[in-house]
């Protein structure tokens, strides 16, 4: 169950930061190149829903993927800044905090039998 939520996270945290890239460059049509409001008209709404989406998916996902407070607000905090999701999928995946593995790490730094703490 854990997979699935890490998936969905992934597949939206992307999508945000691929929906801001697009709405960036339709910004800079807009606004420095042509004067061309199509991208925006485009991506706005687009990035708009996938911004939602994320917000809602973050809040979802905290509990399947035991996410403290301060990582579920640094997830949220991401989305405001242009590619931040991005960026906190690829710290999270690093960190363990996507698939699980942050509590066997923890695990696995303390030797669980007394054969590990002596000299061979």
């Amino acid at each position: 169950m854990t997979t699935k939520h890490a998936a969905v996270f992934r597949v939206v945290a992307i999508a945000e930061a691929i929906s801001w890239t697009g709405l960036l460059i339709g910004m800079l049509f807009k606004y420095a190149l042509t004067g061309n409001e199509v991208g925006v008209h485009i991506f706005g709404p687009i990035h708009g829903g996938i911004f939602v989406a994320y917000g809602i998916t973050v809040l979802a996902v905290r509990g399947p993927l035991r996410w403290s407070w301060p990582v579920t607000l640094a997830a949220l905090a991401a989305s405001v800044p242009p590619l931040c999701t991005w960026f906190f999928e690829i710290w999270a995946v690093r960190t363990g905090r996507v698939d699980g593995r942050i509590d066997a790490s923890r695990e696995a730094a303390v030797p669980s039998t007394t054969s590990a703490n002596t000299a061979a």
